[in-house]
């Protein structure tokens, strides 16, 4: 009879939701990982940073190409984002409208300094960049472009944004060192990070001086969400020669003045919202 039918044990009933969730964390790791390189990433890249086995990753990826989510190049054998993320992004967009407010921002700034400038936005303990923006210096630096992303603390978007964090928070970005250190070496220990984040603080703008890349630095100012936490940052990247002391200054000026821009900005957003 159907009423004495024994009713399902917690175990029974929470297994597919857990192996529905795992599911999504792995699609959504995939997703990140397309993502990284605009040119596109081939299979062999995905299946090493994703941790997972190679038939699994291809037969998600397929899953997702079948949705439209994602595309694959059957020349170079590389993955690319889909004509359903495009839409998916171009409705979404309209809820965050840092991109509209960022771009004349940098563009002041690629013209003005002649370097590449950039936006990029805090997801978790990582920074992913949005926007770019080519100056008209003919050398640059291709360490950052959209889609890439770095730990908080590595780049200098990310530092920029990590100095103006609550110090527990900090305390737990870093408190992974082995893994930060043999990932990036020994210049991205805990105790240099928190050196660079002090000098952050006092300046207001981040320095990395080649850390990722020798010869290539890079300069940044967080931008502030509306609840005054740091939530992304606008950089400056070029050559050592570009970045002497004496035009830090003037370049980190340049950063806090259109970061300061864009953060009035959304604030004023915010304030005619509710006036509305």
């Amino acid at each position: 009879m159907t009423g004495n039918r024994p009713a399902a044990t917690p175990r029974s009933a929470g297994a597919p939701v857990l192996q529905g969730a795992q599911v999504v964390t792995r699609i959504a790791l995939l997703l990140r990982l397309v993502g990284r390189n605009p040119s596109g990433t081939p299979l062999a890249e995905i299946v090493r940073d994703s941790g997972l086995t190679r038939p699994t990753v291809h037969r998600l990826l397929t899953s997702l190409a079948a949705e439209g989510l994602l595309d694959h190049d059957p020349v170079k054998k590389t993955w690319h984002y889909g004509p359903e993320i495009f839409v998916m992004g171009t409705v979404a967009a309209a809820r965050y409208p840092i991109e509209e407010l960022a771009r004349p921002s940098l563009q002041r700034l690629a013209e003005e300094t002649g370097e590449s400038a950039f936006l990029s936005i805090r997801r978790g303990a990582e920074t992913v960049c949005l926007l770019r923006e080519e100056g008209s210096f003919p050398i640059r630096s291709f360490v950052l472009h959209e889609g890439v992303r770095f730990p908080l603390g590595v780049a200098s978007a990310g530092l920029a944004i990590m100095a103006f964090l609550p110090e527990a928070e900090v305390d737990a970005l870093l408190a992974d060192a082995e893994a930060l250190t043999a990932r990036w070496d020994g210049r991205h220990s805990p105790a240099s990070i928190r050196a660079n984040l002090e000098r952050t603080r006092v300046t207001g703008y981040a320095v990395n001086p080649g850390l990722i890349l020798e010869g290539s630095w890079g300069m940044g100012a967080a931008i502030f969400d509306r609840a005054g936490r740091p939530a992304w940052a606008l950089s400056l990247t070029g050559i050592e020669p570009r970045f002497k002391p004496e035009r830090q200054r003037m370049l980190g000026q340049l950063l806090l003045d259109e970061a300061s821009r864009i953060t009035q900005s959304l604030q004023h957003a915010r304030l005619a919202s509710n006036t509305i």
